[in-house]
């Protein structure tokens, strides 16, 4: 299991009831704010990579979320890994929506060779990015 807490075991109604909250939560206006803070948030990294499975890693590099907690000034270092109800509490926003961006975050959509983690990074970066992107809904 993923620090998202999604499970293989999920099926059926379960599993449509929890995409429909993940859903709605990105479409509300929470999670549209916060997905909006967490673009320029990704937007202003100096170096733009992103660490899997933690909020921050030892070598300074961050997940997605931790991106946007030290933007506004939160330590993240303290926070557990699989913490998805208190990282909810922390950013506003569903617990639904806090584990989905933390396995968008986590999963590795393509081969990186297992020596070379600064360009995992990288695209960990550039595929979140895309992902916030295309959830962003424009203003009417």
């Amino acid at each position: 299991m993923s620090r998202s807490g999604y499970s293989d075991d999920w099926n059926g109604w379960a599993s449509i009831r929890y995409r429909g909250a993940v859903a709605s939560a990105i479409r509300g206006k929470r999670g549209q704010a916060m997905l909006i803070e967490l673009a320029a948030a990704l937007d202003a990294m100096p170096v733009k990579r992103l660490a899997r499975n933690e909020f921050v890693r030892d070598d300074g590099c961050m997940c997605a979320l931790g991106v946007l907690g030290t933007a506004r000034g939160l330590d993240m270092s303290r926070l557990k890994p699989k913490a998805s109800a208190k990282v909810a509490e922390l950013f506003g926003i569903s617990e639904a929506l806090a584990n989905e961006i933390m396995f968008e975050n986590d999963t590795e959509p393509y081969y990186v060779a297992a020596d070379d983690a600064d360009k995992a990074d990288e695209r960990r970066w550039h595929a979140m990015r895309e992902w916030v992107g295309e959830k962003i809904c424009p203003t009417t």
